[in-house]
């Protein structure tokens, strides 16, 4: 008999080659590849094949889940920072600002009073759940974000800016709605949740990642002037780079994600031949799309009908909240008088304001947080609800962004040219 491994990997080569050979046609149509990957992981999974197994009677393997989207995070957030090549000035990343320093606690809060008022949790439980689905996706997100390296879009940067770095920054919420499970007393950990999980591991993370950088690419600079790296090796730089920076980081008890962003934003402006960072940045790609392919894979494999169904209606609350209510008017508040850079408008046009509304994809990101929650003594009944929504959550997402972001970015492109003008030369030097 055929070993269920070696049917994996022969299914799973199938499924790369005709998305790789139909990708001319597949990218005209109004789906993302991951839908594909998506129904391929449903028929892999307990109600097709059975081939893809993250439950062993019935015990879920979070702890492999974790390990799994950890990875995938990180290869992301870094490819996030490499194609950013905009100046580190607050006018610039005026938008990026907003997203996050308004846009995201908006979010989480929001959630959470939709938790507390309409789920039955508590305040905990509620944050948590805020915490879990904040983050947008940088891996699901690749058609609305950069996709080059000169492209000014404000939409296009704003989008990629923000799932780069709310990756990271939603994990003191995590950490909170944690803390708040185990201890409703919260005069006894929200001391030392400000000074370690706030203050110290973001400026651990945001240290960490200029240090590493700098001194990895240091080394490669110097020890390439006396003898050339090997050109089928040298891209294994950014794999170093991305793991050395994560692994050191973690260990100082910083958040290792935004380590890894930074890291990514160092390595862009650090080389002196502009073409090392454009080399990684196609090499880190490559390995995005590919562990892209397993992870919605396996988020196809572990989705079963009766407990999805079970909290059905809390999950379309959630889902419709989230999608139509929440981010389109927290977006809307977050980005009051924000100027455009390359407009006579006085406010960014109705037309990117409302993709910004509504481009909050979810997905990877919310995969590893609600992981690490399971290992973190998230169980029982509140783990199950949270599970489901979260699954069910992603999954619309998938699918309903994913249908949506091609025609709707053709529509964007066509809307928006009539807004911009000339970018002044100046303007143009400042970021090539």
């Amino acid at each position: 008999m055929v070993d269920i491994y070696i049917i994996d990997l022969f299914v799973i080569g199938l499924l790369l080659l005709i998305v790789t050979l139909g990708s001319g046609w597949i990218s005209r149509l109004p789906l993302s590849f991951a839908i594909i990957y998506l129904l391929v992981g449903i028929f892999l999974g307990p109600y097709g094949f059975g081939l893809i197994q993250l439950r062993q009677e019935e015990v879920f393997n979070a702890e492999l889940l974790k390990k799994i989207t950890e990875i995938v995070v990180i290869i992301s957030v870094f490819s996030c920072g490499l194609r950013i090549v905009r100046p580190l000035k607050l006018e610039i990343w005026g938008i990026t600002a907003r997203l996050i320093g308004l846009l995201m606690p908006i979010s989480i809060f929001t959630l959470a009073a939709v938790g507390k008022l309409f789920l039955g949790m508590s305040w905990g439980e509620a944050i948590l759940l805020g915490a879990i689905l904040a983050p947008t996706d940088p891996v699901l997100a690749s058609e609305v974000q950069l996709t080059d390296v000169k492209d000014k879009d404000e939409l296009r940067f704003g989008l990629t800016s923000e799932g780069g770095l709310n990756d990271a920054l939603a994990f003191p919420f995590v950490y909170f709605g944690i803390y708040a499970l185990k201890d409703e007393a919260w005069g006894n950990w929200f001391k030392q949740w400000i000074l370690v999980d706030v203050i110290w591991a973001i400026a651990a993370g945001i240290v960490m990642g200029f240090v590493v950088a700098k001194a990895v690419v240091w080394l490669d600079q110097k020890i390439q002037k006396r003898r050339q790296v090997d050109e089928l090796m040298e891209d294994f730089v950014a794999i170093a780079i991305i793991l050395l920076t994560y692994s050191l980081t973690e260990i100082v008890n910083g958040y290792g994600f935004l380590a890894v962003f930074v890291a990514g934003l160092v390595v862009q402006r650090s080389y002196l031949n502009p073409d090392k960072p454009l080399n990684q940045l196609e090499f880190i790609e490559r390995m995005e799309k590919l562990l892209e392919v397993g992870t919605i894979l396996i988020l196809g494999s572990i989705l079963l009908v009766k407990p999805m169904l079970n909290y059905a209606a809390q999950s379309l609350l959630v889902i419709f909240l989230l999608f139509v209510i929440i981010r389109p008017l927290g977006v809307w508040i977050s980005t009051i008088g924000k100027r455009p850079l390359y407009s006579h408008r006085r406010t960014l046009n109705p037309e990117t304001r409302l993709l910004f509304g509504w481009f909050g994809i979810r997905g990877v990101g919310s995969l590893y947080y609600l992981a690490y929650a399971f290992g973190k003594g998230l169980e029982g009944e509140v783990a199950e609800q949270i599970s489901w929504i979260t699954y069910t959550t992603i999954v619309i997402s998938v699918i309903v962004h994913g249908i949506s972001a091609t025609p709707l970015m053709q529509w964007y492109e066509k809307r928006i040219a009539k807004y911009a003008k000339p970018t002044p030369p100046d303007t143009i030097d400042e970021f090539e």
